[in-house]
């Protein structure tokens, strides 16, 4: 047989090589992604904490109960904290563990990357700070600028600093609406608004250029029962005399100018803060106070997530019998949903899953929603009352910063409702809208016109004006919607019909209204809602632990959480837009807005004032 060429040979040859290279490079590349798999979900090597350290609470972006899902373009986004999330859970597990700890000599609060943590969130973190203050260690807060928010979360240390240069922004609150009437008239565009209940002001922003009056009533109402619940906190944590942040804020441009227009300083002088040290200086206070430092003279601290995953949460020991947390976050939708919003079925599967655990003995199901579709509330109601009298289990609502319209719905049938005093409720409502657009055809000069096999065929076109009979139909579903609701409320919480419309109407409610009205049964964090539940079930304290479960998430999801985590990149598709910070949450509001509205039959329960 002839030999094969030098140029066969040779080129054969190279194949070969080229080969076995492409496998080998194929196979390494596979061992380094099962390595980084690995250290992803591990957390990476281990690291000892170090024998005296401060815990850092330094909360980036939103303080959450439930953290959104991970969209995969946010993973080509850069670390920030516009759109970052961290679960409240987290923050309070950490402090707690930290206060029996003797390496952790102190806490520092840094909230400079913190963008929104709320009065009713910080209601329930508040109590651990209080925890590790009754050990003796110090609280010391510093932020270069404190927003109303952060101020909120610095004010709970025992010493506040502030930056030489900085600022402390405080305006009380405040809620203001976009109004479309003109605008759609000028577009010719008709809106029609269906609603249940006097005050569903929903329905005002497409029918009127203002606010009404007793809209203005309503929401200056709950707005001066929650602000009224900050300034006594700050008051009470500042020993400042009562009315002394309002003396603050409506004399603020007389009194900055009695300081020479510094406002670090008028902060100083108002005795909001303690102390105006640079970065530099506060470091060197923070180094004697926690007593340690590292190899590059700074405070020695350890932050709150990596401790949390090194020295892990409490629970009760020796316990056979769990008290279940469900967490049911986000606009409420009809179908399936990933976390960051509420699936009607996702929520019941999960529920019912749950449910069938042998050792969970009660449940807690924590709702901060402003609501949503009204089928997929109906979907949740139902899917609650028949695992209660299926399983006969005690179940109880923790209700976080808003729990309104179809988020009341859904709480309606617990055995009790807990809310934190600064919660928003109720909004007892139904509304339906939808636009058309037949005057802007007719002004471009297009015409609509066909027929149909019956009088209703084709009526509800955009392209064509609503029909009289049709307009009372839709009417009567939004009332019927509405009586159902009633009728939920009524018997969920052993109230008369009337009783209820006398605080329904699409009335909003701070929480300690709402159960002056009997639409709360107590004021009480998540962690006092739990005990509730554990009582009910029978479970003495230390009997039981708590376990907070985990939304359903595919193993794609878990992975993209995962890498999310450890690279500290945010989770949501805002995160990748090529936009500003300021202007992701916003658009994040908008899309959800958009995409709330998929009822199958139209019918809302949604409160958009309730949203912050």
């Amino acid at each position: 047989m002839a030999r094969p060429s030098f140029l066969r040979r040779f080129f054969g040859g190279l194949w070969r090589a080229i080969t076995v290279l492409r496998l080998a490079l194929a196979n390494l590349l596979f061992i380094a992604a099962l390595v980084l798999l690995y250290l992803v979900l591990t957390g990476g090597p281990s690291r000892e904490l170090p024998e005296r350290a401060a815990l850092l609470l330094a909360p980036a972006g939103r303080v959450v109960d439930e953290r959104s899902r991970v969209e995969p373009l946010a993973l080509l986004g850069d670390p920030s904290p516009a759109t970052a999330e961290v679960r409240l859970r987290d923050l309070i597990d950490a402090v707690d563990r930290a206060a029996d700890d003797p390496a952790i000599s102190a806490l520092v609060i840094d909230t400079d990357e913190l963008l929104y943590l709320g009065l009713s969130r910080l209601q329930e973190l508040a109590p651990a700070l209080e925890r590790f203050r009754a050990t003796g260690k110090p609280v010391v807060a510093r932020g270069d600028y404190f927003t109303q928010d952060q101020y909120l979360l610095a004010v709970q240390a025992d010493t506040v600093i502030l930056h030489p240069h900085g600022a402390l922004a405080l305006e009380g609150f405040a809620s203001y609406l976009n109004y479309f009437r003109d605008a759609l008239d000028k577009l010719s565009v008709s809106m029609h608004v269906f609603r249940a209940g006097e005050h569903k002001s929903i329905a005002e922003p497409f029918t009127r250029m203002d606010m009404s009056e007793d809209e203005k009533a309503i929401t200056r109402a709950w707005l001066d029962d929650l602000w009224g619940q900050y300034t006594t906190r700050v008051e009470a944590r500042r020993a400042l005399p009562a009315g002394a942040i309002n003396a603050h804020i409506n004399g603020y441009p007389q009194r900055l100018a009695a300081e020479g227009g510094d406002p670090a300083k008028l902060a100083l002088a108002d005795g909001l803060v303690d102390r105006l040290l640079s970065r530099e200086a506060a470091n060197d206070y923070l180094v004697e106070i926690v007593g340690a430092a590292d190899d590059d003279g700074r405070f020695e601290a350890v932050p709150f997530e990596r401790y949390l995953a090194r020295r892990g949460r409490t629970q009760a020991a020796e316990a056979t019998s769990r008290v279940a947390v469900v967490t049911a976050a986000g606009p409420l939708f009809s179908g399936e949903r990933d976390p960051g919003a509420i699936g009607a079925e996702t929520l019941v599967r999960q529920l019912r899953q749950v449910a069938d655990e042998p050792d969970v003995a009660a449940i807690v199901l924590r709702i901060d929603s402003p609501g949503g579709s009204a089928f997929g509330a109906e979907v949740v109601r139902a899917g609650i009352a028949e695992i209660a009298q299926r399983k006969a289990l005690p179940v109880v609502v923790s209700m976080g910063r808003v729990a309104a319209s179809a988020g009341y719905y859904i709480a309606a049938p617990a055995d009790e409702i807990w809310a934190t005093p600064a919660t928003i409720t109720g909004s007892i409502g139904v509304f339906l809208a939808f636009p058309t657009v037949e005057e802007l055809f007719e002004r471009a000069g297009i015409a609509t016109d066909g027929v149909g096999t019956t009088e209703r065929a084709g009526a509800l076109r955009l392209d064509r004006p609503l029909q009289p009979a049709l307009a009372e139909t839709l009417q009567l579903s939004v009332n019927d919607r509405y009586r159902k609701f009633i009728d939920i409320v009524a018997s969920g919480r052993g109230m008369a019909p009337a009783q209820v419309e006398a605080v329904a109407e699409g009335r909003v409610w701070s929480a300690p209204a709402a159960k002056a009205v009997g639409l709360v049964d107590e004021l009480g964090s998540l962690a006092d809602a739990v005990r509730a539940a554990a009582g009910l079930a029978g479970l003495e304290e230390g009997a039981y632990r708590v376990d907070y479960v985990q939304p359903p998430r595919s193993p794609r999801q878990l992975l993209l959480q995962s890498l999310a985590d450890r690279l500290g990149i945010a989770a949501t598709l805002e995160q990748a837009l090529p936009v500003p910070p300021q202007f992701r949450a916003p658009l994040a509001e908008v899309r959800q807005a958009l995409e709330v509205l998929e009822d199958p039959a139209h019918l809302y329960m949604l409160c958009l004032a309730c949203a912050p």
